[in-house]
């Protein structure tokens, strides 16, 4: 397992990239905090992230490659909550193309979709599909802030971790969008 950093990023990206296409599972930051991610179309990398959060059936959300794949893959009643994109928020959306993601990532009618304010997010934006974006935690145990605070279970099934540093963020905001009255979800 390796711990990259931004530069080596930069100086690894088809490396990298080919890495995410290749179904690895990985730690990435966002704008909030560290999250555990994968090619979201993969069924066996889903699996493998359920697996190690010990989460089998609670959907993920994901991170999408532009606020384009949202509109061509989720159904969007009022696209002002777009702008808030790239941000801190989960849109919890009715899911259109039900072939946008694993049958595994979400609950088949909704999916979370989120572009974090962050230069990860460029990332995303080349391998345009989406990644899983979870919490880099076992289900129910405090998150991932700094490599110190990592579990060592899920630390030992990873791939890779891109780090920059301690998180002091909380976790996205989730923005149910999928009824005619919008809510915010509390965590």
């Amino acid at each position: 397992m390796e711990i990259l950093s931004k530069e080596e990023i930069q100086k690894r990206k088809d490396e990298i990239l080919q890495w995410i296409k290749n179904n690895k599972v990985f730690i990435y930051p966002t704008d909030t905090i560290y999250g555990i991610g994968c090619n979201a179309t993969e069924f066996t990398a889903v699996k493998k992230i359920r697996e190690i959060k010990k989460r089998i059936t609670t959907p993920f959300s994901v991170i999408a490659p532009s606020k384009e794949w949202i509109k061509n893959n989720c159904l969007i009643a009022d696209e002002k909550w777009l702008d808030k994109l790239p941000g801190p928020y989960t849109l919890i959306l009715p899911l259109k193309n039900i072939h946008a993601v694993a049958p595994n990532v979400s609950n088949g009618k909704t999916l979370g979709v989120r572009i974090p304010d962050h230069w990860f997010s460029s990332i995303i934006r080349e391998l345009s599909f989406p990644i899983v974006t979870t919490s880099a935690n076992i289900h129910g145990e405090p998150f991932m802030t700094s490599l110190e605070t990592l579990s060592p279970e899920i630390q030992s099934q990873i791939d890779f971790i891109i780090y920059e540093g301690e998180k002091k963020g909380t976790p996205s905001t989730l923005i149910d969008l999928s009824q005619n009255d919008v809510k915010e979800i509390k965590r």
